[in-house]
């Protein structure tokens, strides 16, 4: 029944709400959700692509729009561009979302048979481990993979580094 009243309410406010709950976009007309719209509801990633690339020069969510590009740009082949949007442009980004960056310049690499820069990075990677400058400092930190949520810890992502190269 509570489900019933969620739909109610947004059919009687915004009809927009339900549509973008259902697609998973964010709401609005920013250059960051145009992309999303792009990207998710139009599947047209070349649109998607433009209009991060406004939201970057923008400043519209720029640590998303950066990753999400690249993602994107990864899909269409286009991995080393993908690389250098993010060399380029992370100075632009918080310093909490560069372990994310960090982790899509690793599979770059590796979608580019780039093993030294691979390599290099994990070996960054798990420097802030030892030093404790990951997790900021906490024992674990909260992770997404496919749309859920959980708890990894430092072994746990030490593991995962030095498992995850499959450099060759």
């Amino acid at each position: 029944m509570e489900g019933i009243s969620v739909l109610k309410k947004s059919s009687k406010g915004k009809k927009d709400d339900l549509y973008h709950v259902i697609h998973k976009v964010p709401y609005g007309d920013s250059p960051y959700v145009k992309a999303k719209h792009a990207q998710l509801v139009d599947k047209d990633p070349e649109v998607a692509i433009v209009y991060f690339w406004k939201a970057i020069n923008a400043g519209d969510k720029v640590d998303s729009a950066l990753k999400d590009m690249a993602v994107v740009m990864k899909q269409l082949d286009r991995a080393e561009e993908a690389i250098e949007a993010i060399k380029s442009f992370r100075g632009l980004c918080s310093k909490h979302s560069q372990e994310s960056l960090d982790n899509v310049l690793l599979d770059l690499y590796k979608k580019c048979g780039r093993i030294e820069e691979q390599i290099e990075l994990l070996k960054r990677k798990l420097r802030l481990i030892y030093q404790g400058e990951a997790f900021n400092g906490r024992t674990t930190k909260t992770a997404r993979s496919h749309g859920k949520k959980f708890q990894v810890s430092i072994k746990q992502e030490t593991a995962r580094l030095l498992v995850k190269p499959n450099i060759c």
